[in-house]
């Protein structure tokens, strides 16, 4: 999901623009931040302990959403107070709720591919 937020905060965006992104997924800040996503995709999306990369799809996507910003990635704390990130938390939880979401087909189709 946080993948997924980044994505479509910057899918948005009309022209480039300089961004200040938060989450609160180390996973998603350290893939950029310590370029684990270089070494990701320079070893054909294959993990440093030889792992498929889950989530290939949403990265690539990432990537072409960011590449006209300029962007500076930042971590805050889940559940911590942070204003934003408890809105964030409240809008995501109303939206699991909702009858009509949209299924993500990228993960039905790895799940049933790792099955």
């Amino acid at each position: 999901m946080e993948l997924l937020a980044a994505i479509s905060a910057l899918e948005i965006l009309g022209e480039p623009c300089e961004v200040e992104l938060h989450s609160d997924s180390k996973y998603l800040i350290d893939a950029i931040s310590k370029k684990w996503i270089d070494g990701w995709k320079k070893r054909g999306w294959v993990t440093s302990d030889k792992k498929p990369v889950k989530n290939q799809d949403l990265w690539l996507r990432l990537l072409a959403a960011a590449a006209p910003h300029k962007i500076d990635w930042r971590w805050v704390k889940g559940h911590a107070g942070h204003r934003e990130n408890e809105r964030c938390d409240v809008l995501a939880n109303l939206a699991v709720a909702k009858p009509d979401r949209l299924e993500d087909t990228g993960f039905l189709q790895t799940t049933s591919s790792d099955r």
